[in-house]
């Protein structure tokens, strides 16, 4: 018993000899950088050629891709060619026919795809 009570007091006086760490300081706060506006990308706003299909529904004035599937949609909804039970199908018109391809019946998220193919 007497050998652990003095290892004991041997470990007690080393830690109290041991130097202590200096405390960290906090590192001092950079300035928040000003966070630049999101600058739109130049692809998106680039000025697109419609075919001839495509221009009979949403003219064939040069705008972007962006501006082409927004004129799209309101010519969809004027039109009422959005699928009343499955709402994501877009039922062609004589108009948009020749755009989607020859197809009766285009799903919304391929419509980029058909549009893509009559823009220049």
């Amino acid at each position: 018993m007497a050998k652990k009570a003095a290892k004991k007091a041997v470990k007690k006086a080393a830690k109290k000899a041991a130097p202590k760490k200096a405390a960290k300081k906090a590192a001092p706060k950079k300035a928040a950088k000003k966070k630049s506006a999101r600058k739109p990308s130049a692809a998106f706003m680039k000025a697109l050629t419609p075919s001839a299909d495509l221009a009979a529904v949403i003219g064939n004035k040069a705008v972007p891709r962006t501006e082409v599937v927004k004129k799209i949609w309101v010519y969809i909804k004027a039109n009422k060619l959005q699928d009343s039970k499955n709402k994501r199908m877009i039922n062609a018109d004589a108009k948009l026919k020749p755009v989607f391809g020859g197809k009766s019946q285009v799903s919304m998220f391929d419509m980029a795809k058909h549009l893509s193919k009559h823009l220049k």
